[in-house]
């Protein structure tokens, strides 16, 4: 693990931020804003094979790959090249076939899956109903963990009603759970091999069993996990041109991108602003700017939080400039947000236009004000004025973000502790509620796994959701909610959730910062990936090949 970096660079981008003497250079001449990036969704097509590539994952290594686990950016950028999931999401963030060929809403209430035949394990066993039905089923049991086990609350069975047929019937429709099927819930593991490896299943002792078109061969914790080609996998359009791929777990950005520079890694997704700026000026390879489903905020992580206020939240809004933020902390390679939620999450999605018309007819970002910061800070029924606030250790722009916002909070008389943790600690916090006592609240790096916005509004938004830490409770969002989920119809599913979430930006339940854009560095000897933030639930890998400049 690296050591953390210190806060002195994260003042140098707060120095650029706030319109202070005491921060001047001496010069009258302000710094050109950085244009808005171009978007990429592919990158250029590779077209040649190569022995070995070596990947980093900036968020460090996983401690888990087992498909119900995954909940996270490094867990999931290995496993989605390991096990395949009933549906596949695309790098629009539109959803196709993947295991199952096709689906049908028989009724309201009943949701048959048809499988696609001559799928085999890397042991070569044949795919049939029976591992589907086990995959889906070990997620509501206790023993899996799982972080998906919500998403089976309204059903009632899963069965085998052929050999490649599954049959899910409900207790009440439920419009969430065939588009959840894109990532680690919808995942396939081989029924045996999940009975024999028992608790063990998905680390380094335990090992895998899918169908994906790389194979899990080697995982020497604290070092490296390797991948192998599978030969024989199904899809022949997506058959790896990549032989084998290691993983590396370098979280700090300034030596990332020295091992990136120098060819010692090859890619990586999640590059630090910085990092983006030092590629960018060099001819070892390209840095690409993709559509993000990626969302940055504050949240409180206790209803004690003076963040559970929300005249709190308010206030710290109104002292935020996320113009000059973007600017400086994401050199332009991001976009504000009026709620938590970016738009990519319902592109080329059905009622695409209801969303984005409820989205437009959102109250605008604010401006910076500090005298009404002040009055609301006043107005506040919490007498708390300290916040501790986590992030992880090495994430420069959200330490940079913090450090601006701590100066703003100074001066409508709130003091804000930044808390530094290890990125395995603060990965688990998400989860662990033990990790999360003396924090007030966290910065969050989300991101929303499913194409629809109620998947992850409702986790934040209910009484009793998986990340509803403050205890967030408004019953007519609650009802509208779960109304938009008990339907299927898609406009009528639009038009309710947009009504909740019209309610739920009134009252402030967590702080909007940004959606910054998806940043990827790709050595010039390879190209392919998708640059979109849909790679965290697509066998991203499969793509990646030589460009003839090095390939082999």
């Amino acid at each position: 693990m690296t050591a953390p970096r210190t806060t002195t660079r994260a003042t140098v981008g707060v120095c650029l931020l706030l319109a202070t003497t005491a921060c001047t250079s001496g010069s009258d001449a302000a710094p050109a804003a950085p244009s808005a990036p171009e978007l990429t969704t592919m990158t250029p097509a590779a077209d040649g094979h190569v022995d070995q590539v070596t990947w980093n994952l900036p968020m460090g290594e996983p401690t888990t790959l087992d498909p119900a686990k995954v909940g996270d950016y490094s867990p999931s950028t290995v496993e989605t090249n390991l096990c395949d999931p009933l549906l596949r999401l695309k790098a629009d963030y539109s959803v196709a076939p993947g295991l199952a060929t096709s689906w049908k809403q028989r009724d309201d209430t009943t949701l048959v899956l048809n499988l696609r035949r001559g799928v085999r394990f890397w042991n070569g066993h044949t795919m049939t109903s029976k591992d589907v039905v086990a995959s889906l089923e070990r997620q509501g049991g206790r023993a899996a963990q799982s972080v998906n086990a919500s998403l089976l609350a309204n059903v009632k069975s899963i069965e085998a009603t052929g050999s490649h047929q599954v049959t899910i019937t409900f207790k009440a429709p439920d419009e969430l759970f065939l588009k959840a099927l894109v990532n680690g819930f919808g995942a396939v593991s081989e029924a045996a091999y999940l009975d024999q490896a028992k608790a063990s299943y998905g680390t380094a002792k335990g090992g895998l069993m899918c169908t994906g078109p790389y194979q899990l061969t080697r995982w020497k914790p604290g070092d490296s996990i390797t991948l192998e080609r599978n030969p024989d996998y199904w899809d022949r359009a997506l058959k790896p041109k990549v032989e084998s791929l290691d993983f590396r777990f370098i979280t700090d950005s300034s030596a990332l991108t020295s091992a990136l520079l120098s060819g010692q890694i090859d890619g990586s997704y999640e590059i630090s602003t910085s990092t983006a700026k030092a590629a960018t000026a060099s001819n070892t390879g390209t840095v690409y700017y993709g559509p993000s489903a990626q969302t940055n905020f504050l949240t409180a992580t206790s209803p004690t939080s003076p963040l559970a206020d929300p005249h709190i939240v308010r206030a710290l809004s109104l002292v935020l400039d996320r113009d000059a933020l973007i600017k400086n902390v994401y050199n332009g390679a991001a976009r504000k947000l009026k709620t938590f939620i970016p738009p990519l999450v319902w592109r080329n999605r059905p009622a695409e236009d209801t969303y984005d018309k409820a989205y437009s007819s959102l109250p605008a970002v604010p401006a910076p004000d500090v005298n009404r910061a002040k009055k609301l800070v006043a107005r506040a029924a919490t007498t708390r004025r300290t916040i501790s606030v986590a992030l992880a250790a090495g994430d420069q722009q959200s330490l940079q973000t913090l450090t601006f916002l701590q100066a703003g909070a100074k001066r409508v008389g709130l003091k804000l502790i930044i808390r530094q943790l290890q990125p395995t600690q603060m990965s688990g916090l998400f989860y662990d509620p033990s990790l999360r006592k003396g924090l007030d609240a966290t910065m969050v790096l989300g991101y929303v796994e499913i194409p629809d916005p109620l998947s992850y509004a409702a986790q934040m938004m209910t009484p009793g959701s998986l990340f509803n830490w403050a205890k967030y409770d408004n019953k007519q969002v609650t009802a509208l909610m779960k109304k938009a989920q008990g339907t299927l119809d898609p406009a009528e599913t639009a038009t309710l959730f947009t009504r909740a979430q019209a309610k739920y930006v009134k009252d402030y339940p967590v702080l909007p910062i940004a959606s910054p854009y998806e940043r990827l560095f790709v050595n010039k000897r390879l190209s392919g990936v998708p640059a979109s933030f849909a790679y965290l639930h697509m066998p991203w890998a499969a793509y990646l090949g030589g460009t003839g400049k090095g390939a082999s």
